[in-house]
C-alpha cells in the first residue's frame, strides 16, 4: 500500500472510529484523542499488514485496545450518567443546584462527526452504528466494565464474529461469549432504548410546536408536547425531572430566565436525536444545546446541555445571534 493510498485509506475510517471510541469512552475529547493514538498506531504498524485481512476490522482492533490502553492508564471507572438518581428531584424554592464537572457526563457528538460517508459500511450496518450513538445507550455503557464493553461494541454493533472479538482482545471465544452475555444483563437493567430514529412527518410537526412554544414561552403549550413521563436534565447540573408537573413548575420558577429565548435547529445529535441551540435574551446569550428523545407523537426526555463554549462549535452554532 503506498503513502498516499494508505492516507487516503485510512482517513475514510474517522469518523467511524471515532464513533466507536466515543462508545467505548463517553467523551468526543477523549474519543479524538483516542482516534489520533489509533491513527499513529495503525501508521507505525502498515508495513506488517497483511493485504488479505479487512482494514476496518484491523482499524478497529487498534482503536478498542487504544480505549482499554486509555483506561487503564487512567485508572478510570468514571461513570457518564444522564441522570444522577433512581428518583426525581422535588422543586423546592431552596433546592440545591450543584453540579459536577463535565467530564462525569456523556456529552452529544454531531452525527456527521461519528459516521463515516463511505460506501464500506451496508445500509443496515449504518443504522445499527447511527443508533448506538444515542445519549441513553452511550451512558448505559460506561456502567459496563471495560472489556464487557468492548465485546458488546465490536460483536453487536460491529458485526465481529465471536472468534474475530477474542483474537482482537485477547481472549477466549467462551470468555467473549460470556462477557456478552453479562454486558446485555447490565444494558437490559439500565433500559437503553435503542430504535430507528428517521422523524415522521407526524415528530416533524411535534418539532415545530416546540419551537414555537417554547418561544412564545408557553408553558402549557410546551407541557402538551410531552410525554406523562417526560424526563428532564441539565448537565452540568445535578437536576433531575420527571412528569408533567415538575417539568412545568420548573420552567415557571427556576427556568423563568428562558422566556424570550430563541431556539434553533442544529440538525441531529447522538444517533438521530433532534437537537437545538438554544439561546436566552433573544439571541445575545447562547444557553444551551437541546437534544430532545422522542416516543411516537410525544417528547419523552429533554437533555440542556450548558456547556456551550464546546458544545456550540462542535455543531457549528455561533455564541451569539446576529439577528
Amino acid at each position: 500500500m503506498t503513502a498516499p493510498s494508505a492516507t487516503i485509506a485510512l482517513e475514510s475510517y474517522r469518523p467511524a472510529l471515532l464513533g466507536h471510541c466515543y462508545r467505548m469512552l463517553g467523551s468526543v475529547v477523549d474519543a479524538e484523542d483516542a482516534v489520533q493514538e489509533a491513527m499513529l498506531r495503525a501508521w507505525k504498524g502498515l508495513d506488517g499488514f497483511k493485504e488479505q485481512a479487512a482494514l476496518k476490522t484491523w482499524l478497529y482492533r487498534i482503536a478498542t485496545n487504544v480505549c482499554l490502553d486509555t483506561i487503564s492508564a487512567t485508572n478510570r471507572q468514571r461513570l457518564r450518567p444522564l441522570e444522577l438518581s433512581d428518583r426525581p428531584a422535588d422543586i423546592r424554592d431552596d433546592m440545591p443546584l450543584l453540579q459536577r464537572p463535565r467530564e462525569e457526563w456523556v456529552e452529544p457528538i454531531p452525527d456527521a462527526m461519528a459516521l463515516t460517508a463511505g460506501e464500506d459500511f451496508d445500509p443496515e450496518q449504518r443504522a445499527i452504528m447511527r443508533e448506538s450513538l444515542q445519549l441513553a445507550f452511550v451512558a448505559a455503557l460506561q456502567y459496563l466494565p471495560p472489556r464487557q464493553r468492548a465485546v458488546l461494541l465490536l460483536t453487536q454493533v460491529l458485526g465481529f464474529s465471536a472468534a474475530d472479538a477474542a483474537e482482537s482482545l485477547d481472549m477466549t471465544v467462551a470468555s467473549v461469549n460470556s462477557a456478552l452475555q453479562r454486558a446485555r444483563a447490565t444494558l437490559e437493567t439500565r433500559n437503553p432504548a435503542v430504535v430507528p430514529r428517521a422523524l415522521t412527518q407526524e415528530q416533524k410537526d411535534l418539532l415545530a410546536k416546540y419551537v414555537d412554544a417554547f418561544e412564545r414561552y408557553d408553558v402549557g403549550a410546551l407541557t402538551a408536547l410531552l410525554h406523562e413521563e417526560v424526563t428532564m436534565s441539565m448537565p452540568p447540573y445535578e437536576l433531575w425531572l420527571q412528569g408533567h408537573h415538575s417539568v412545568a413548575t420548573w420552567f415557571l420558577g427556576y427556568g423563568i430566565g428562558c422566556k424570550g429565548s430563541r431556539v434553533i435547529p442544529v440538525g441531529t445529535a447522538s444517533g438521530g436525536m433532534p437537537a437545538f441551540a438554544q439561546y436566552r435574551q433573544g439571541g445575545a446569550q447562547p444557553w444551551a444545546l437541546i437534544v430532545l428523545d422522542l416516543d411516537g407523537g410525544n417528547i419523552r426526555g429533554m437533555t440542556s446541555f450548558l456547556d456551550v463554549e464546546t458544545l456550540f462549535p462542535r455543531f457549528g452554532m455561533p455564541l451569539r445571534l446576529l439577528s
